[in-house]
């Protein structure tokens, strides 16, 4: 029973698989709205009721999508941070992870930072592997504390507590002002890699890449990073 019970987890892992590849291919024809699961049966020559017995809603699969896709990205730039490198260093080469990711898998990158998806409303599952990559900022900016001063004042009350509860769930030695700078240059690297590939800097930044290899030494800056 156990030999047959492996044989049968293979093959649905391996028809899982299937799917997922299918779909992902069809974000690149026609985006995450139009994406349909009676689309990804009939392309891999199955029956639509087959599919639905591995994801039961196109919400499912979106879900499953966004969350291989966020693991994917921690992946990469989390395999890109060495902790003994210098902390400038090791945000460059966080950026660099993030916009490499992002030109080498467009359409999965336009699915987490794009136009949200009408009607599709993502579930609780998603925020680990989506918060993976602020989380490896905020410990780059705690390991290299103390950081240079970056605001002329305290911050509005309001925004401190906003940043005290961030810094909490982070579970990382965050003021509140550090955190803000986190939110901020992780905010700003994204925006960066939003212009670029969806062709934002065309007639002015192109190619982006010195653009961008300068603003993010500047959020380096920002950030307080020695």
């Amino acid at each position: 029973m156990t030999a047959i019970r492996t044989a049968r987890e293979r093959a649905r892992a391996e028809l899982t698989r299937e799917i997922k590849e299918e779909a992902r291919r069809q974000l690149a024809e026609v985006g995450s709205a139009q994406l349909s699961l009676r689309a990804v049966a009939r392309a891999l020559g199955m029956a639509s009721s087959a599919v639905y017995r591995y994801f039961p809603s196109r919400d499912e699969l979106l879900t499953a999508l966004i969350t291989d896709a966020y693991d994917s990205l921690g992946d990469a730039v989390e395999a890109a941070d060495d902790p003994a490198a210098a902390p400038r260093e090791r945000w460059s080469s966080l950026c660099a992870a993030v916009r490499s990711w992002a030109i080498e898998r467009p359409h999965e990158y336009a699915l987490l930072y794009g136009s949200p998806v009408p009607g599709y409303h993502a579930p609780p599952q998603t925020v680990a592997p989506g918060t993976r990559v602020v989380l490896r900022c905020a410990l780059i900016a705690q390991d290299a504390r103390p950081l240079r001063p970056a605001f002329p004042g305290p911050l509005d009350p309001a925004l401190s507590a906003q940043m005290a509860a961030v810094a909490a769930a982070t579970g990382l030695e965050l003021a509140p002002e550090e955190a803000a700078r986190v939110l901020i240059v992780w905010s700003q690297l994204f925006g960066l890699v939003g212009f670029e590939l969806f062709g934002q800097f065309t007639g002015s930044a192109d190619p982006a890449g010195p653009l961008f290899r300068h603003a993010t030494d500047q959020m380096a800056v920002y950030l307080g990073l020695p």
